[in-house]
């Protein structure tokens, strides 16, 4: 039963750190953390206009395409945000041969917001963590100062 009890302060306390983190990124606690927010912002402001320009050009492209399941600027809106989301929707893929551009383009997007999306949580952990190290390694050496006084 204590492997039990420890394994779950163990969860609680991680999850708490994890919360508090996710604070801090919210509220820019630090510069690291407000990097991170900013870059989190800047792709989704992007990612949103880049949707809605796109289901513009789907609507345009493909609306009065024969058998095109795109009839209405809703319909695009909504292909265009399930390709970015690499989720794929029920409708059936493009028929015109921009549309067909237009989807290839919205996948290499969605690839490249993913790997942006992990290069900036990735720096972000890195940079966290050598500065959770150096505020550990600061403690330590008071520690030792205040054992040595």
């Amino acid at each position: 039963m204590e492997v039990l009890e420890e394994a779950a302060v163990y969860a609680f306390r991680v999850m708490a750190n994890f919360a508090a983190e996710v604070r801090s990124v919210l509220r820019a606690g630090t510069p690291i953390h407000g990097r991170l927010r900013d870059r989190l912002v800047a792709l989704s402001l992007t990612t949103l206009g880049f949707d809605l320009v796109c289901g513009l050009l789907a609507y345009l492209f493909e609306h009065g395409q024969p058998n095109s399941q795109i009839r209405t600027f809703g319909s695009a809106l909504f292909w265009t945000t399930t390709q970015l989301l690499t989720v794929s929707s029920s409708l059936s893929d493009p028929i015109s041969v921009p549309g067909r551009i237009l989807d290839v383009v919205m996948e290499a997007y969605a690839i490249t917001v993913i790997g942006t999306l992990a290069a900036a949580v990735g720096a972000f952990l890195i940079k966290r963590g050598d500065q959770l190290d150096a505020a550990a390694g600061a403690a330590r050496q008071a520690a030792h100062a205040a054992d040595d006084g």
